[in-house]
């Protein structure tokens, strides 16, 4: 406006002017919303703001805070990898993008956005320790598949077993090694052991179609041909 003081400057500047003033008015609003932990009306004003601002890394950041906070983290990940790219050397981002994954059983995916991180910095103690873990998950599973192909069936529940072991706290590598159990179990033949394994796994996924599939093939084994 100093540098060009005509009237349609003026009222653009002016407009521009009464814009920033509201987004910085939402920001405050967002930012205090957060941290009373109201994460859906946080995420309600970062939407406003974004719809603007749509290049402000820190902004996507905080908005993928609260989406984790409110159980979205498909979201979460749309938003942090927006801001990795937005942002340099932004190993935060991938941190947080790979533990999501994890968090979800994708280990395969976990481990390519982890080792984006150790990319920009071989020495993220974070990002290392995750790496060490996701590595280690994920070759015991490919290792437990490749049995599972050659039919070597009790290898692969060995190898199964030692993946409960690595994550104890993740449910869902779990459940997905017991499924995993389950279906050589039901081909090994041993079926009072893979209905017992199947069962399990359908308490906790009752629509699981693999288990369902193992547990008839040793329901036929067993000549219950009702169950």
């Amino acid at each position: 406006l100093k540098s060009n003081p005509s009237n349609n400057e003026e009222k653009e500047a002016q407009s521009q002017l009464t814009k920033s003033d509201e987004l910085q008015r939402l920001h405050a609003q967002a930012l205090s919303a957060y941290q009373q932990e109201d994460y859906e009306g946080a995420i309600s004003l970062l939407d406003e703001i974004l719809a603007v601002c749509v290049w402000d890394a820190e902004l996507r950041e905080l908005r993928a805070e609260c989406y984790i906070k409110e159980g979205e983290p498909s979201k979460a990940i749309s938003d942090l990898k927006a801001a990795a790219k937005l942002k340099n050397d932004n190993t935060e981002a991938f941190y947080k993008i790979s533990r999501i994954y994890y968090q979800l059983g994708d280990h395969e995916l976990s481990l390519s956005e982890v080792r984006e991180c150790l990319k920009l910095d071989q020495d993220h103690k974070q990002c290392f320790s995750l790496y060490k873990q996701v590595k280690k998950l994920n070759k015991q599973i490919e290792s437990a598949e490749e049995f599972i192909r050659e039919g070597r069936y009790e290898d692969a529940i060995s190898k199964y077993d030692s993946v409960m072991k690595t994550e104890p706290e993740v449910p869902i590598y779990a459940t997905r090694a017991k499924e995993r159990i389950c279906h050589c179990l039901s081909k090994n033949q041993q079926a009072t052991e893979a209905i017992k394994v199947c069962t399990e796994v359908l308490q906790l996924e009752p629509t699981n179609v693999n288990a369902l599939k193992d547990r008839a093939e040793a329901y036929l084994l067993e000549d219950l041909y009702e169950e």
